[in-house]
């Protein structure tokens, strides 16, 4: 794959942070490529499970699942970006406005791969008991997939200087995943990785202890990356300041 414009720069700028980053999240050629790959990601497996499964085994998680997954490969790459036009900002400028914008594009990709299957669903003859189970928190849970990929991105982006290099590592959550779960005694840590709680959130049933393990992932991956890029941007505009002086 052919990462686009990884070292894309800035769209502008302006004097409110928010609305900056929104037009940045898809201001040049490079990133709007970036986001029809990942709309298109999101279109590919529906059309196949739709054209190749049995009607008994299509159901809206069934769909989902692969849709919703296939696009957050990608979408983190965004928050990427996004982190590197903030590092090259004069000054210390603010996270949390370009956290806010960048979770826009990622819940309208989210609600781009929910409304793909569900118009799948409803246009093939599924004969699965009940195809629809569990939709309201499929279809919602697909929009949190992507918010938080791309909240992700953003942290890996501000900690890693290399887009390349921060790509790479937003594949990492799902590799820990699958190294956690071939040693027995750590399979239970599991639940504490973003892609077992993206399982839980599209499959439909989300218990009180999946909710607690999707806020402890958001604390550790989202907050922690976050905060600790935050700090390390600071530290590096502190070091910066005092060798020019």
């Amino acid at each position: 794959m052919t990462l686009p414009s990884l070292h894309d720069g800035p769209a502008g700028a302006g004097s409110r942070p928010f609305p900056v980053a929104i037009r940045r999240a898809a201001g040049t050629t490079p990133r709007r490529l970036l986001i029809a790959i990942t709309l298109l990601l999101g279109l590919l497996p529906a059309v196949a499970i739709v054209a190749a499964a049995p009607p008994a085994d299509i159901t809206l998680a069934a769909l989902v699942l692969p849709v919703q997954s296939l696009m957050s490969v990608t979408v983190p790459l965004i928050g990427i970006l996004l982190a590197g036009d903030l590092r090259r900002l004069p000054g210390t400028p603010p996270l949390a406005p370009t956290m806010a914008a960048a979770a826009v594009p990622a819940a309208l990709i989210g609600a781009f791969g929910s409304a793909v299957c569900a118009i799948a669903l409803a246009l093939v003859p599924a004969t699965a008991p009940d195809p629809w189970r569990g939709a309201p928190v499929v279809l919602i849970g697909g929009v949190l997939v992507q918010v938080v990929a791309q909240l992700i991105g953003i942290g890996l982006g501000l900690l890693l200087r290399s887009p390349a290099v921060a790509f790479v590592a937003s594949l990492a959550p799902a590799g820990l995943w699958w190294a956690l779960g071939t040693v027995e005694v750590l399979r239970p840590l599991q639940a504490f990785t973003p892609y077992a709680t993206v399982v839980n959130l599209l499959s439909g049933r989300m218990s009180a202890a999946a909710w607690g393990q999707w806020l402890a992932v958001l604390l550790i991956w989202v907050a922690g990356l976050n905060a600790a890029g935050a700090a390390l941007l600071a530290r590096r505009r502190t070091s910066a300041v005092k060798t020019a002086g």
